[in-house]
């Protein structure tokens, strides 16, 4: 009988340790998971190249009274209007259906980058700011390209007044160049 209490025993202190064990390891981890939100709570947001405005004789008056005086507006939404293919005689030619609007109701200027899909990495055209109510058309590639048909991302910076980045919209499309 003796040498089963002491089974019993040694059972016993063998859970204890595992409770232990397990406790201290579920301290760390949420020290850990404590440690990284603060973290990412507390680091700095990254600096943005600022982009050119595009300015109209339409409305030039109007963007340099908005960038003088215009108030800080929380995003609501972002309507997108865009053409969903852009065609191009070859990959450095200018496209004649190619266009980005920026309409009157959204709630913020806007930049945007084409992307190859599958490589976010490099911009085969960076736009310059299109403010509320202004468009971009008669589009050229920065990068160009050989003839075939691409499937696109565009990615879409919703700015505040200082071309800080306040969200970002992604959307597909496609290009074709035909020599």
């Amino acid at each position: 009988m003796s040498d089963q209490s002491t089974e019993k025993k040694q059972d016993t202190d063998k859970d204890k340790k595992r409770k232990k064990i397990i406790v201290i390891t579920a301290a760390v981890i949420i020290i850990a998971l404590l440690g990284v939100i603060i973290f990412l709570l507390t680091r700095k947001p990254e600096e943005e190249e600022k982009r050119n405005v595009v300015v109209t004789q339409d409305n030039v008056d109007e963007v340099l009274n908005d960038m003088e005086n215009q108030e800080y507006v929380e995003p609501g939404y972002y309507s997108v209007s865009m053409s969903n293919e852009w065609h191009f005689l070859t990959g450095d030619a200018i496209s004649e259906d190619a266009y980005v609007e920026n309409v009157e109701e959204n709630t913020n200027d806007i930049y945007f980058d084409v992307f190859l899909a599958g490589n976010e990495e490099e911009a085969i055209l960076k736009s310059p700011v299109i403010p509320r109510g202004s468009e971009m058309n008669n589009i050229a590639l920065d990068k160009p390209l050989s003839a075939g048909t691409y499937e696109c991302v565009m990615v879409y910076h919703l700015v505040d007044e200082e071309q800080n980045t306040i969200s970002i919209l992604r959307v597909g499309f496609t290009i074709y160049v035909e020599a």
